[in-house]
């Protein structure tokens, strides 16, 4: 292999990666809901929604090990490395807080997600595009719930508009680290693989700032990003998260069930 196409690898593995840790992290966040979600139907649709990110952290994390060397599984890289390791978006792993923070979180990483899987569906590298693909119904269920949601409690009740603003305040300045290009992301666009996240953060600010007009809510006032959790900087939630969800595994490596 050429030191550049060897090059092209480690780079299409770590973009890989980075996806595969958003959805698995938001997995995890959204299924603390179970038997905790205000109403039953909103604890299964909670639920289902994280079984469709771990579904699709499952095809990325399979990709990404098939491009390791040397190499490794979908559980290694799932259960096996350390916070610093992980590359997901800071949004994502925010806590729960209240619904209205999780629906706040959600809605901004679902209106995210949907158009950069439909970019994605166009790579040229066909695993990604076909993961992708696959993915896209799924994410335009959970941009639907989410932004349901948004419009319910933001034009509900004066106690119910307030807790929205208030959780959609909150996570802003997360939001910007999801278009904050770094030199990976610059290489896999040159490259036809990846997203142009220019194309994609004026496609997101259009539809959120017509979703929170129409839920009588205020977009907050711009601040600096925050950024750091593809480059392995995280917050102390994530060290949480992780402790929990890789104990089992950490504890009993290599058992088969």
């Amino acid at each position: 292999m050429s030191a550049s196409a060897a090059s092209t690898k480690s780079d299409l593995f770590t973009y890989t990666l980075r996806q595969a840790d958003n959805s698995m992290v938001l997995c995890q966040r959204l299924c603390e809901w179970a038997a905790r979600a205000p109403e039953l139907e909103e604890d299964i649709a909670l639920t289902n929604i994280g079984l469709d990110l771990i579904g699709q952290a499952r095809s990325l994390y399979q990709y990404s090990a098939s491009l390791c060397d040397p190499k490794v599984s979908e559980d290694d890289l799932a259960f096996m490395r350390d916070a610093h390791q992980w590359t997901n978006l800071l949004l994502v792993e925010q806590p729960n807080g209240d619904f209205a923070d999780t629906i706040a979180r959600q809605y901004f990483y679902d209106a995210w997600h949907l158009p950069f899987l439909e970019q994605l569906t166009r790579s040229h590298d066909t695993t990604l595009a076909a993961i992708a693909a696959k993915s896209v119904k799924e994410a335009k269920y959970h941009l639907r719930h989410s932004s349901m949601w948004i419009k319910r409690l933001g034009d509900g009740t004066e106690y119910s508009h307030q807790r929205m603003q208030d959780a959609i305040a909150t996570v802003w300045p997360f939001t910007k680290e999801m278009f904050v290009a770094d030199e990976l992301d610059l290489r896999m666009l040159e490259a036809g693989i990846g997203v142009d996240l220019d194309v994609l953060k004026r496609a997101w600010e259009s539809q959120v700032v017509a979703l929170l007009i129409s839920a009588t809510l205020t977009k907050p006032i711009d601040s600096e990003a925050i950024t750091g959790g593809r480059q392995g900087q995280h917050t102390e939630y994530l060290h949480d998260l992780l402790a929990e969800m890789q104990v089992l595994p950490r504890s009993m490596p290599n058992r088969q069930w």
